[in-house]
């Protein structure tokens, strides 16, 4: 019985432990991640995720002239009468494009991106996501892109309890691990 109590405690311990590392290293990694200034681009790319007030910032960057090209990243259902508000966007200043990518993740949105910077010439993007997501979306559209990323997260915060921030590191780790392996695109 006493051995069985030792390996539960050791077993506790060492679970303390890994997730004290995660969060200290995911505070490091995601949460203090770099953030670069806003520029003139080509295009503004918002990725697709809560609608957490991304949309609204990409739009917002393109009324204050940082460029004339607004990609929506468009995963969500047709029934979704928020995106469809902003796919319906007209602004004589920028043009407002929205799409679904293929495959429905963030090496999808890279693609997209891509595609479009070859076909319009782009030299340079600026994409919106939210802070954690932000170095391994900057990764993901480095294999994709090869002009200048500029990369912002949405201006808000995220109250989260220690195991949501937990789980958000985890996640964005697991994701980048699966970037890796993937490769250029």
């Amino acid at each position: 019985m006493r051995r069985a109590a030792k390996l539960v405690v050791s077993a506790m311990s060492a679970l303390v432990v890994l997730i004290a590392i995660m969060g200290g290293a995911g505070f490091f990694v995601y949460t203090k991640s770099r953030v670069d200034k806003v520029k003139p681009v080509d295009a503004i790319v918002v990725l697709g995720g809560g609608h957490d007030g991304r949309e609204q910032y990409g739009i917002e960057l393109a009324r204050q002239g940082v460029s004339r090209n607004v990609v929506l990243s468009n995963p969500y259902s047709r029934r979704d009468t928020r995106m469809a508000k902003f796919c319906a966007t007209k602004d004589p200043r920028f043009t407002v494009t929205c799409i679904p990518p293929v495959p429905g993740t963030t090496r999808g949105e890279a693609l997209f991106t891509r595609e479009l910077a070859e076909l319009h010439g782009w030299n340079s993007i600026l994409v919106v996501s939210w802070r954690y997501h932000l170095p391994r979306a900057r990764y993901i559209f480095s294999q994709c892109f090869d002009g200048d990323i500029v990369m912002r997260p949405v201006p808000r915060d995220y109250n989260f309890s220690l195991a949501e921030w937990e789980y958000t590191y985890l996640y964005q780790t697991v994701g980048f691990v699966k970037a890796l392996l993937q490769g250029r695109c």
